[in-house]
């Protein structure tokens, strides 16, 4: 994916701010998204996060998992990740969330949280994320959801969101989010709704086969 079609340049000046604003905005929501992640996952288990920024959630439930792969596509992101204490366990590096170098059936869960909605393609991401995860393997995939939102507060934000050089492909509503997750391969074991900037659809999955 070239910078023009995936948002690349946008995520590589926005890394230094990334942790200020999930702070700002969102804490309470990955507090949560934290704990209910850590009450699903198990110590056996290896694990691949995709899109994970500044590696916020890698390094919050790396404690409840034998390995993590965090990966971003952004090498800034990645920079900033690798400068934080992180745990022996944890692993960061640069890949594209379409084409994961990873082996087939690599992992026991993957999570890409809040990043589905911003991808070009989320059919192709889940795609490759179902080969590289295990028969019947957990996927957990947190993602804001605007769908349902009144079109004056939604094309509002969007705008400025835009003018700043942040670009949502995907508009679901909650139920929409979970539709398209169970039509790409997954069974939804389960989702809420979490308060956060925007409404935050919590969902775990399992693969099909």
């Amino acid at each position: 994916m070239g910078e023009r079609s995936d948002n690349k340049s946008f995520w590589n000046r926005y890394a230094r701010l990334y942790d200020f604003e999930i702070r700002r905005f969102n804490a309470k929501a990955y507090l949560e998204m934290y704990r209910l992640m850590s009450s699903s996952l198990l110590p056996v288990m290896d694990v691949l996060e995709v899109a994970t920024g500044t590696g916020l959630v890698a390094i919050n439930i790396a404690a409840c998992v034998r390995s993590v792969e965090a990966v971003d596509f952004s090498p800034k992101m990645v920079e900033v990740a690798r400068k934080k204490k992180a745990p022996d366990n944890v692993r960061f590096s640069i890949e594209d969330a379409i084409g994961l170098s990873f082996g087939d059936n690599s992992f026991d869960a993957v999570i890409i949280s809040n990043a589905l909605h911003i991808v070009p393609d989320p059919v192709k991401v889940l795609r490759d994320i179902s080969r590289v995860l295990k028969p019947k393997g957990l996927l957990i995939a947190p993602t804001y959801s605007h769908g349902h939102l009144g079109d004056s507060t939604w094309n509002l934000n969007a705008k400025i969101l835009k003018f700043i050089g942040f670009e949502t492909y995907s508009k679901w509503s909650p139920e929409e989010y979970v539709a398209f997750i169970q039509q790409n391969g997954f069974w939804v074991e389960r989702w809420q709704v979490l308060r956060a900037a925007f409404p935050l659809v919590y969902l775990e999955a399992h693969k099909s086969q």
